[in-house]
């Protein structure tokens, strides 16, 4: 039987992005085949309703006096010795690292690389993040036994900012919270609605409100249309930069701010939505755009990079920076009910290849190739 031992700091202590990686993946690779043994490794698990996902028996935290007052040292060097100990035959590092030394013992390594972004936008990142990051993801991708990008653009940005050989890099794509594939009711809808104070009908965008998300061209987009949008996502400095334009230009009761929604919540959310628009000057991957699709949800998204690989032929695309093209999409899509209906059937349709049996498949073939 496989022991396999996974990098879970992110799964019990990020509430977004990484941590809904590590945590679907782990749920998907737990409910599809239960007969591994899968170990999580984590310096802390914090107080959060994560360590209920998972019985504690499998949660693997420092032992001892020196890893537990320099956990990062542990997790990042002094882990190794753990995992001999408990006789992993593979560990995963889930966000773009892996502990020094691991490939001088028999133990196989494999590295998810969720994106570069911090070597293509540097003013984006500090300096001190943008030479850790840049380090540790280099390393881990020189050592690792198996390079997984989440999508093809990351693989493509691995082997032009790092030159590691194509043949080393395979692509699994990530998959979706169980949350977005179930039918919404119409009382689930309208009690959401009733909650939060919605209107029936908004267009939507999801994610942190950051200039690189780039949400703004979608309140310059709609400045003159009725149609209300609703932004779900963490305030930032950027989010001033908005609301300024919003007051301006008389557009308080259209432009709703949301965050701290429940996963179940949110996908609700997308399936009341006309329209999801995601406008990102670049992402890794872009999994909002798959659980607007999983949602029956007309998307709207960038021309380039991942967008198209994550939104299908049945999305439509626009030049992040061009608003005229935006406004005149979202028109577009509003104006024909049966192009929201085309939409809708054949993104999800299209969404069906990010179904958990068909990730865990393709995880459970790398595993037991590399085992070998």
């Amino acid at each position: 039987m496989l022991r396999i031992g996974f990098d879970a700091k992110r799964f019990f202590n990020n509430h977004t992005g990484l941590g809904n990686y590590s945590r679907d993946l782990i749920r998907i690779l737990r409910a599809n085949n239960p007969e591994i043994e899968y170990l999580l490794y984590t310096p802390q698990t914090g107080k959060s309703h994560y360590n209920n996902l998972v019985p504690d028996r499998i949660i693997k935290r420092p032992s001892g006096f020196i890893n537990r007052i320099l956990p990062s040292n542990w997790r990042s060097n002094r882990i190794v010795k753990d995992l001999e100990h408990d006789q992993i035959d593979i560990y995963h590092g889930l966000s773009g690292e892996i502990p020094i030394g691991l490939d001088k013992t028999s133990i196989k390594s494999v590295v998810t690389i969720h994106d570069l972004i911090f070597i293509r936008y540097p003013e984006l990142y500090k300096k001190i993040d943008r030479t850790l990051y840049h380090k540790k993801f280099k390393y881990a991708c020189e050592h690792a036994d198996q390079i997984v990008a989440i999508s093809e653009q990351t693989k493509l940005d691995i082997i032009e900012f790092f030159h590691i050989p194509e043949k080393r890099i395979k692509v699994i794509y990530q998959g979706c919270h169980e949350s977005f594939k179930s039918v919404k009711s119409e009382e689930e809808k309208q009690t959401l609605i009733k909650k939060l104070g919605l209107p029936h009908e908004f267009i939507l965008n999801v994610g942190t409100i950051e200039p690189r998300k780039n949400v703004f061209s979608i309140v310059q987009a709609i400045k003159d249309k009725e149609i209300p949008l609703v932004i779900v996502g963490k305030q930032t400095a950027y989010s001033k930069e908005i609301q300024a334009f919003v007051t301006q230009h008389n557009m308080e009761n259209r432009i709703i701010f949301l965050q701290g929604l429940s996963m179940h919540e949110l996908s609700i959310l997308y399936s009341i939505a006309k329209i999801f628009i995601y406008p990102s000057i670049f992402e890794g991957f872009g999994i909002p755009i798959i659980e607007a699709l999983y949602s029956g949800t007309p998307v709207i998204t960038t021309n380039s990079g991942v967008f198209p690989e994550a939104g299908g032929p049945f999305s439509l695309y626009i030049d992040p920076n061009n608003i005229d093209q935006l406004s005149m999409s979202i028109d577009n899509i509003l104006n024909s009910p049966e192009k929201q209906e085309i939409m809708r059937q054949k993104g999800l349709t299209y969404a069906q290849q990010f179904n958990d049996d068909v990730v865990a498949a393709q995880w459970m073939n790398l595993y037991k190739k590399i085992s070998k």
